[in-house]
């Protein structure tokens, strides 16, 4: 399995982004997907994740309301779209593939890890 996460770039507070992870393999739509962030001199924090279903989903609270996380099990791919960006939200962006189906927030349930995607907010 490999993960291609991608749609970063520098916007202004206030701003949209839209990032994407396209997964190789057949059985992308078995498993929950995530995006996690970190920003230097930080740990790895959780952002969002969805059922492999698409139908159920949890966000960090820092982005609660800001943060849509989404899939396209036809596409392979996953969505973070991310609106009202802040300067705090500056780090780099995981897309990861979880252990099981259901959604989780604990970054040891997941097994494969894109390569990161640089979000940068300026004030």
């Amino acid at each position: 399995v490999q993960l291609q996460a991608s749609g970063g770039g520098l916007v202004q507070a206030g701003g949209s982004l839209r990032l994407s992870c396209a997964a190789s393999g057949r059985t992308f739509s078995d498993y929950a997907m995530g995006w996690f962030r970190q920003a230097p001199g930080k740990e790895r924090e959780f952002v969002a994740t969805i059922s492999w279903s698409g139908g159920s989903t949890y966000y960090g609270d820092s982005v609660k309301g800001r943060f849509t996380i989404s899939r396209d099990n036809a596409k392979n791919t996953a969505y973070l779209q991310m609106n009202s960006l802040k300067p705090e939200d500056t780090a780099v962006y995981y897309c990861a593939r979880s252990r099981h189906g259901a959604r989780s927030y604990v970054l040891g349930e997941y097994d494969y890890w894109g390569q990161g995607t640089q979000v940068t907010v300026s004030s």
